[in-house]
């Protein structure tokens, strides 16, 4: 029987297996969450470097919420990251939820980056 956590990595390399067959080239939107935080960044894999980053950690996204830990500050987060990545001149990504569900915080902050405008 395998543990949550092996089970976890296995729909994490699912996704991202699909995602490397589908993205023709556009930055990756990865999304972490944890019990407290959420974490986004936009990833260019063909170099290996990170284009923009938000998280609830930031100091921009703390004067905003209350909780760092609801749906509330995953889309302030969602939006901060699309915001920096326009900025930085990507309009297009593929979303990479990792091993998480689409549902809750995940499908917030990828909505919110919908709204500021990224396309996936």
């Amino acid at each position: 029987m395998n543990t949550s956590r092996e089970l976890f990595e296995r729909r994490r390399r699912r996704n991202r297996a699909a995602l490397r067959k589908t993205s023709s080239g556009r930055p990756r939107l990865s999304v972490h969450r944890s019990s407290k935080h959420m974490y986004a960044q936009v990833i260019d894999d063909a170099d290996g470097r990170t284009l923009a980053a938000a998280s609830t950690l930031d100091a921009d996204v703390k004067k905003d919420i209350k909780s760092t830990a609801n749906s509330e500050a995953a889309s302030v987060v969602g939006k901060l990251v699309a915001q920096r990545a326009k900025a930085n001149g990507v309009e297009a990504v593929v979303f990479d939820r990792g091993g998480y569900i689409f549902h809750g915080r995940v499908k917030a902050l990828a909505d919110a980056a919908r709204e500021a405008g990224l396309k996936f």
